[in-house]
């Protein structure tokens, strides 16, 4: 279980995956699997196999004590390798020999490090899942649901809420199918011994190193790659990249639940003190995560440059980065399949916020429908002109122009009836949302 200060930053399911005794599962996992394919190839005795299988359980372990004496060798594998050599020991003797047998302290690491992420893998994409059909769902029920673009924060030209929601969509998807990619490259066994030559195994190395990439369900390296870190830098960078997808959605949405917009509301989000708020309180997760994914992206890169064959001190630090990093992202997605699951949206709200410019976010439409007839520079006057009499009195952008002899000589009546009608300015609204969605729709038909 997490840590009540964490709890913002992982989910049970992901933190789950990093948990003490998930990694004592991996490292036994590693042991284990090390023995059964070296006894299979005759490289140690079956019997000494069996006995290293059922030696210890993740509980069977002194955690505290594990912690202490891992920081005399700045590393976690020796100690463990240690207590369970010693329970083999006390089981039979002569097996103990065999235990991590060709093996070394990183391969030991990285691999179980790697089966954790194996093991955080599938929350992740039942949640990825989750929010793009929960994405689709709400942009085609708003396809037609028009409502303010928003420029620099400022009101402009109509779009539709789908359109906006396609938007979030097509980015969560296309940073998906990438951090998918990710997590395949980094799932990779790392096994080469000493200095990455698997010397101490000799003509059953390679067998070894293959049925062991097998065993564990794990992708065989070209080689070992206990300096060659970009695999993993790569994930976290994508993991990084993810957030940012979220984060988008995530800060519009805060944006539009703002009381003096109110176009929408997520369910959560009450106040201590205050009843009569509804705060975006799954968006404040997401945006929290995003918060913290460059600062680890950035650690973690700077580990990643490591010395010869095994390095000091980045390697070290990248545990605790990427664990860190998978539970952010966990953390952000989990949040952001709430906040759309949950989304109230509210079209007359739109519309009266549109409403509420007084047509001037059609401006640009009526300097559009002037310029072929008297030209740029006199339509962005006569324009100008309008909207500082629109601003200035009760009457809205279309009823102004009407009332202006140089513009309404140059356009027709009909055309400044449905000059603030945001129906008829929705451009290629509709198809840019159909084609945003349409790499989704094809995963998820």
């Amino acid at each position: 279980m997490f840590r009540l200060i964490d709890c913002l930053a992982t989910t049970g399911d992901v933190s789950a995956a990093f948990s003490d005794r998930a990694l004592l599962r991996a490292m036994l996992d590693f042991e284990v699997a090390l023995a059964r394919v070296q006894a299979r190839l005759g490289v140690i005795p079956s019997a000494a196999a069996d006995v290293i299988a059922s030696a210890m359980s993740p509980d069977d372990f002194d955690v505290v004590a594990l912690a202490s004496e891992a920081r005399e060798s700045a590393t976690l594998s020796i100690p463990f390798v240690k207590a369970l050599t010693a329970r083999v020991r006390a089981i039979h003797s002569p097996s103990a020999t065999c235990v991590h047998w060709g093996a070394t302290s990183q391969d030991l690491f990285d691999t179980a490090l790697v089966l954790c992420l194996q093991r955080a893998r599938p929350t992740l994409q039942i949640h990825h899942g989750r929010l793009l059909r929960a994405l689709l769902v709400l942009s085609d029920r708003h396809a037609e649901s028009v409502m303010l673009g928003r420029t620099l924060l400022q009101a402009a030209p109509p779009i539709t809420f789908g359109l906006k929601v396609a938007g979030w969509a097509s980015s969560v998807h296309h940073t998906g199918v990438a951090l998918h990619r990710a997590f395949d490259q980094a799932l990779v066994l790392q096994f080469g011994g000493a200095t990455g030559t698997l010397a101490a195994l000799g003509a059953d190395a390679e067998a070894t190193e293959r049925a062991l990439a097998t065993e564990l369900g794990l992708a065989s390296a070209l080689g070992p790659w206990h300096t060659r870190r970009d695999r993993l830098t790569a994930l976290v960078s994508q993991l990084g990249l993810y957030t940012v997808s979220l984060g988008k959605m995530a800060h519009d949405v805060a944006l539009l639940m703002q009381t003096e917009v109110g176009e929408v509301s997520e369910r959560g989000g009450g106040s201590s003190t205050m009843p009569h708020k509804r705060n975006p309180s799954s968006s404040a997760i997401v945006l929290a995560a995003v918060a913290r994914l460059p600062g680890l992206v950035s650690s973690f890169m700077t580990g990643a440059v490591q010395a010869h064959e095994r390095g000091v001190g980045g390697w070290h630090a990248e545990a605790p980065t990427i664990a860190a990093a998978v539970e952010a992202t966990g953390s952000a997605l989990a949040a952001a399949v709430d906040a759309v699951e949950g989304l109230t949206v509210d079209p007359e709200r739109m519309r009266a916020n549109i409403a509420a410019t007084k047509g001037v976010v059609f401006a640009e439409r009526l300097m559009f429908l002037l310029a072929p007839k008297s030209g740029r520079e006199s339509a962005t006057a006569l324009v100008t002109e309008a909207i500082a009499t629109c601003q200035a009195g009760e009457r809205t952008l279309s009823q102004v122009a009407a009332a202006m002899p140089e513009i309404a000589a140059q356009i027709s009546t009909a055309d400044l009836e449905l000059l603030e009608d945001p129906r008829t300015y929705l451009g290629l609204a509709e198809p840019f949302r159909r084609r945003l969605l349409g790499p989704i729709v094809d995963l998820l038909s």
